[in-house]
């Protein structure tokens, strides 16, 4: 696993000043999470562990005195339900929410609804890592065949995006993710950062890891080892030109917050038997 810039990148980074702050953070953890399945587009609630992480996380941002001034989430439940309730523990509820399908999860294709474990027993963990963390890699398509086909592509929420139907994507490498994620970014989220709003993003982990990928500079091969835990706020603090001032900050107990990481890594593992 990888969070961190290197120590030498960190020393370039110390003379600069932080100009602008913004928060990215993994929706609390899902229903299909908790089962282990590839969930992608399919649209699931938060798990009863998953409303408790996005409070939690709402009660740790008010503590530490922060005040949003505007959230973006994906068009998926689980990213919204997150904003919500970690909104209402900050008892700033009234914060607008801007919902865009740029910051929707990496879409899995024919993968979705799979059962990591038992893909890692099939194929082995070191495919499915790939599958997973690799950043050029595109999966399958999904087709009409797939019994999640409809659900997803006849859901009246793709209605609403910059794009038709039609062009929304069938499979996505992570690299593809970053590609349709970085316009939005660049248009419309750094614009909001600049008129001094600080920003949190309720996102999904590889539209994160995408957007990570490209403010720290991580290598195409490194971010294979980033894992980022569900529920958990990241810190990434800007100078004038956008670029790190400082190795990005994952706030909470860090001993809970690598038991999160070790269970997120865990899902694309054989479950041993006991």
């Amino acid at each position: 696993m990888m969070f961190f810039t290197s120590v030498a990148a960190a020393a370039r980074q110390s003379f600069r000043m932080s100009k602008y702050k913004v928060f990215v953070m993994r929706h609390g953890e899902g229903a299909w999470t908790k089962e282990n399945r590839f969930c992608s587009w399919v649209d699931q609630r938060l798990s009863e562990d998953g409303v408790k992480e996005a409070l939690a996380c709402g009660h740790l941002l008010k503590e530490a005195g922060y005040h949003l001034d505007v959230v973006f989430t994906s068009l998926l439940s689980r990213s919204i339900h997150t904003a919500w309730l970690l909104l209402e523990a900050m008892e700033q509820e009234w914060v607008p929410v801007v919902r865009t399908w740029r910051l929707n999860e990496r879409h899995y294709g024919a993968l979705i609804g799979l059962n990591r474990a038992e893909m890692a027993l099939n194929h082995g963990e070191e495919q499915v890592k790939q599958w997973r963390r690799s950043y050029d890699l595109t999966l399958p398509p999904i087709d009409e065949s797939h019994p999640y086909f409809l659900e997803i592509y006849n859901d009246r929420r793709y209605s609403t995006c910059d794009v038709s139907k039609e062009d929304l994507p069938k499979s996505e490498s992570l690299k593809d993710v970053l590609e349709r994620l970085q316009p939005y970014w660049d248009g419309t989220i750094v614009p909001e950062i600049k008129r001094g709003k600080l920003v949190l993003i309720s996102g999904h982990g590889n539209s994160c890891r995408a957007l990570l990928k490209h403010l720290e500079g991580i290598s195409d091969a490194d971010i294979v080892n980033v894992t980022l835990p569900t529920g958990t706020p990241i810190l990434i603090e800007l100078d004038e030109n956008f670029r790190p001032t400082k190795p990005m900050q994952l706030l909470g107990d860090q001993e809970a917050i690598q038991a999160a990481i070790r269970k997120v890594e865990d899902q694309g593992k054989v479950k041993q038997m006991t």
